[in-house]
């Protein structure tokens, strides 16, 4: 019996590099883990002991670059909004209320991430 592959070896390649680039996000309950020929899996928010709360699978790297990349901003804005004891979570509030010069510095990093990925911006 043949198994079936989900990702291809050039894709799994890319993958990694998108990972290696999104690194930091392990000291923040992200880990991407690759599962063999299912792909790449991204685990959330580790709670013993019942695991992971969420978890999605990715075979292809661009998806996996967006996912990641909203997930950085995100926990970015996150330390921000607590920083300026914003109790109201809302992403784009908070961007919108940074200055100029965080914003454009926040979203400067995602070109390095991509940069690092060898991905375009899409």
């Amino acid at each position: 019996m043949d198994k079936k592959a989900y990702i291809t070896e050039k894709e799994r390649e890319k993958c990694w590099r998108v990972v290696d680039a999104f690194a930091e996000l392990e000291d923040v309950d992200v880990v991407v883990v690759d599962v063999g020929r299912y792909g790449f899996v991204k685990l959330q928010y580790y709670t013993p002991p019942t695991g992971f709360e969420n978890d999605f699978t990715f075979t292809d790297s661009q998806a996996l670059f967006n996912d990641l990349w909203e997930e950085w901003l995100h926990t970015q804005l996150i330390m921000l909004a607590r920083k300026m004891k914003i109790e109201d979570i809302d992403y784009d509030d908070i961007f919108r209320q940074l200055p100029e010069e965080k914003q454009n510095e926040l979203m400067g990093r995602k070109q390095h991430f991509a940069e690092a990925a060898g991905v375009e911006i899409k």
